[in-house]
C-alpha cells in the first residue's frame, strides 16, 4: 500500500520525508486534530480514510470532506499556518505514515516537488469542501448518499464496509429516517445491500449514476491536478 502525494514524487524527496515519517494505525473514531488547535503531526495515510468534521454548538457534526490514501491531513501547514481550520477524525481504520509539522515544513524547503504536489493537493481539497458545502444546500439525501458511499468506496478499498445509519446521517447533516429511506431506495436498485450496518456495493457503475454531479466533479479535478 502506498500514499499516491508520496509516491508522486522523485525518490531523493520521498527517501528524505520517509526517513522522518513513522508507521502508525488509525483507529477508528480516533480524534487527530482539533479546529483551531494547533497539529502535532501530518498525517499520509496508506489504507483507511479521515473524515473533516465541523462540528457546532447545539448542532450534530456535519462531514465537509474525506482523506485517504490519496491525499494527507495537515496540508494547509504549507500555508504557513499551525492550527487545524476543522476538525479530524478517523472513519475508516487503517494505517498511515506520519511526520511532525516542524520537520515537515523542514522537508519542504529541500523537496521542491513535495511542495509543487501539495500546493495542487490544497487547490483539490478546497474543491472538495466547496462542492461539498454546494451538494449539502442543493441535492437530495438520495443522490448525496450515493456520492458519500462512492467516495468511501474509492478509500476503503473493498466492496464492503460498517456504516451505522446514525453514522451516516451525522455524517450527511440529516435525520436518521432520511438515510433509511435512502438507503432502502439504493437497496431497491440493487445497487448496494444494507443490513445492520454492514454495507456492500453491488453495483458501482449504477451508484456512479445514482449520485449527484459532484462526485465527478472532484475526481475529475483530482485527476486533471494530480492524475
Amino acid at each position: 500500500m502506498s500514499n499516491h502525494l508520496l509516491s508522486g514524487i522523485p525518490s531523493r524527496e520521498r527517501n528524505r520525508v520517509l526517513n522522518h515519517c513513522e508507521s502508525v494505525e488509525l483507529v477508528f473514531g480516533s480524534l487527530l486534530c482539533e479546529t483551531d488547535q494547533p497539529y502535532s503531526h501530518a498525517y499520509f495515510p496508506l489504507t483507511g480514510f479521515i473524515s473533516l468534521v465541523a462540528h457546532l454548538d447545539a448542532h450534530r457534526p456535519l462531514e465537509m470532506g474525506l482523506i485517504g490514501s490519496e491525499g494527507m491531513l495537515g496540508v494547509t501547514l504549507i500555508l504557513g499556518v499551525r492550527k487545524a481550520p476543522i476538525r479530524a477524525v478517523v472513519q475508516g481504520a487503517g494505517n498511515a505514515l506520519r511526520i511532525t509539522s516542524s520537520q515537515l515544513l523542514r522537508e519542504l524547503h529541500e523537496c521542491p516537488e513535495l511542495q509543487r504536489s501539495l500546493n495542487r493537493y490544497l487547490y483539490v481539497l478546497m474543491a472538495q469542501l466547496s462542492q461539498g458545502a454546494a451538494c449539502i444546500h442543493f441535492h437530495e439525501i438520495q443522490p448525496r448518499l450515493a456520492r458519500w458511499l462512492l467516495m468511501t468506496h474509492d478509500r476503503a478499498q473493498a466492496d464492503h464496509f460498517h456504516l451505522t445509519h446514525e453514522f451516516l446521517a451525522d455524517m450527511l447533516g440529516v435525520r436518521r429516517s432520511g438515510i433509511t429511506v435512502a438507503a432502502g431506495e439504493l437497496q431497491q436498485q440493487h445497487l448496494i445491500h444494507y443490513s445492520r450496518g454492514e454495507i456492500t456495493i453491488l453495483d458501482r457503475a449504477g451508484l456512479e449514476a445514482a449520485a449527484c454531479e459532484c462526485y465527478n466533479a472532484v475526481t475529475d479535478c483530482y485527476s486533471k491536478l494530480l492524475g
